[in-house]
């Protein structure tokens, strides 16, 4: 007999993911992909959520029903966590975890002040990000970065076919291409920041590129899935021995 998910990840609402997303999703490593996970976790759609109420424009109606849907998981289907599909939807991460009575984990952001303390303020955290221009410091704080944190955010969106995301949600990918892109971004970021200690992908959809861009950089690279290992041992669903 299978074992009860206890960790429930929130995502888009079905029919509203572009296309180029829906093909990473179909890649082990994604967040929305169960074959990501040596454990049970459950997928909920939820409504109202897509690019427009969580990246461009957070929406508070939004927050409001994650919040409703998170209480019911946890109180009607035994969830002990709760995380989301997309990294921007830290910019809710205060509000969620004080409403709710379990852990909250709604971004890879929330392990850059552990990757800091890492490497040393002398060193600066490098994290990509699906739209630069849509990260800003309210999403960093509510994660728990200071201004006092050295952080150099490489963002995807000039990149011709990544962008599809937001310009043509209807066109799918040419994969090889956003592949190049992608590994691109970070060896650009770390040729123009050489003192990058550590990378963290922001983006849910970026660690199936994880090993590509360690061997491409030669860097520890921190995503979604690093955080949810992490949270799976807490709650014993995976074991180290």
């Amino acid at each position: 007999m299978e074992r009860d998910a206890k960790i429930a990840i929130l995502r888009w609402e079905k029919g509203h993911v572009p296309k180029g997303l829906m093909q990473l999703e179909a890649m082990a490593g994604n967040s929305t992909n169960l074959k990501s996970y040596p454990f049970p976790v459950k997928l909920v759609h939820v409504e109202g959520a897509n690019v427009e109420t969580v990246i461009t424009h957070p929406s508070r109606e939004l927050l409001t029903n994650m919040i409703e849907i998170s209480k019911k998981l946890v109180n009607e289907d035994g969830i002990k966590a709760i995380s989301t599909s997309c990294g921007f939807n830290a910019i809710f991460q205060k509000e969620l975890a004080e409403a709710l009575d379990v852990p909250v984990f709604t971004s890879a952001l929330l392990q850059v002040p552990f990757v800091y303390n890492l490497i040393g303020k002398n060193k600066i955290v490098g994290v990509i990000t699906a739209n630069k221009s849509a990260l800003s410091k309210e999403h960093f704080h509510a994660c728990g970065i200071t201004d006092d944190i050295n952080v150099e955010v490489m963002g995807l969106e000039n990149a011709k076919e990544w962008s599809k995301i937001f310009e043509k949600p209807d066109e799918e990918f040419d994969i090889d291409v956003v592949t190049e892109e992608i590994i691109g971004v970070a060896r650009k970021g770390i040729e123009e920041h050489p003192d990058i200690g550590a990378i963290v992908l922001e983006c849910t959809d970026l660690p199936p590129y994880a090993a590509k861009i360690r061997e491409a950089v030669n860097l520890p690279v921190f995503d979604f899935n690093s955080m949810m290992g992490h949270i799976a041992i807490a709650l014993e669903e995976m074991r180290l021995y």
